[in-house]
């Protein structure tokens, strides 16, 4: 069973810290050097000081000084919040993603509780650990999905806490424990830092819990770009037409474009019950790097960065849980999950 409670959060005292939308930051893993640095331009209490430390010794420094500062202040009480991000995706269209942040006891994947849908890097584990360890804070929560309808309504009050897009609202405590004590959890995005908790021995951890079933949730697909192709010779013409001949692929069925800067356009066809980026897989390139954006593949590929680029669909949600329940995980990046969840609103110690 899922044992989530609400936790006492702490969060960042605007009247202290300054305006919210100076110390929020993207997730650690998307946040490169360049804007690492206009991030901490914004404000010398950006979160990313915390969670891209120049050591770790630095941001339980940090933690420490924020919070004897005031900077940082505990909730008076363990809550349960409601989240809202209000997002314009990859596609142009504005949605909203609804969930609900909690305490979630991590269950080793062996248990079936919790499962993990990608693989992970011993890399970015490691560098999660060391800063865990000298903190004791998990400074980002979990992106969780769960099948079934939300066990709670969002307010119709102003809210409590807003900023970016994002906006956060203090729950009562009702029915929710018990609502997913019989739910099977699939990560979304984390997987790098649940399974740094389980390492640490950490009995609880900060997740984000969203529907299956919230219309704002969607997956966005994520294209292969490779230093070297193997793949086989063109059957297309017109990459326009060929994209749209992916488009009416069976769902069921795995399917590709490969673009090559010489030996031109092919749409290549998997195996049914196949996924897209099964296939790129097995096609073996070399060198990859990722994009949500088919016309950086490409032109990555026209530019000669690159010597090919594989345009996929996006992945279903069905078809990430049944290779999780099946206990098979998925080749890294096979989900690209819009928005991503803020860093700053709320912190777990």
């Amino acid at each position: 069973m899922a044992v989530v409670k609400p936790f006492r959060a702490v969060r960042y005292d605007e009247a202290v810290a300054g305006p919210l939308e100076t110390l929020v930051a993207p997730p650690y893993d998307v946040i490169d050097a360049e804007q690492r640095e206009e991030l901490i331009a914004r404000s010398p209490l950006n979160v990313v000081h915390l969670t891209l430390p120049e050591d770790v010794d630095d941001a339980a420094r940090l933690w420490g000084e924020w919070l004897s500062d005031g900077v940082l202040v505990r909730e008076p009480e363990p809550s349960f919040w409601a989240l809202e991000q209000q997002y314009v995706g990859p596609d142009g269209v504005p949605r909203t993603r609804r969930g609900l942040v909690a305490s979630l006891q991590p269950e080793p994947y062996e248990n079936r509780v919790v499962l993990p849908h990608e693989r992970t890097h011993a890399g970015p584990k490691e560098d999660r650990l060391r800063l865990l360890r000298a903190t004791h804070v998990q400074f980002e929560p979990i992106f969780v999905l769960y099948e079934g309808e939300p066990p709670f309504e969002h307010p119709a009050r102003p809210p409590d806490i807003e900023t970016e897009g994002a906006r956060l609202w203090r729950l009562p405590l009702n029915g929710i424990v018990e609502a997913f004590a019989d739910k099977q959890l699939l990560i979304a995005d984390g997987h790098h830092r649940y399974e740094t908790a389980l390492a640490f021995g950490a009995r609880q951890i900060p997740v984000v819990l969203v529907s299956t079933q919230d219309p704002g949730l969607m997956i966005f697909p994520t294209h292969r770009v490779a230093e070297q192709v193997n793949g086989p010779p063109a059957n297309e013409a017109d990459l326009r037409m060929a994209l749209a001949a992916l488009d009416a692929e069976p769902v069921d069925r795995a399917a590709t474009v490969v673009y090559r800067s010489k030996g031109g356009i092919a749409l290549v066809h998997g195996r049914p019950g196949e996924l897209d980026v099964q296939l790129v897989e097995a096609l073996k390139p070399h060198g990859v790097s990722y994009t949500p954006s088919v016309d950086e593949a490409v032109a990555a590929v026209d530019s000669g960065r690159a010597a090919g680029a594989f345009i996929v669909r996006p992945t279903r949600i069905e078809d990430v849980f049944r290779f999780a329940e099946a206990g098979e995980t998925l080749p890294q990046k096979t989900t690209y999950f819009y928005p991503k969840l803020l860093s700053g609103l709320l912190f777990h110690e």
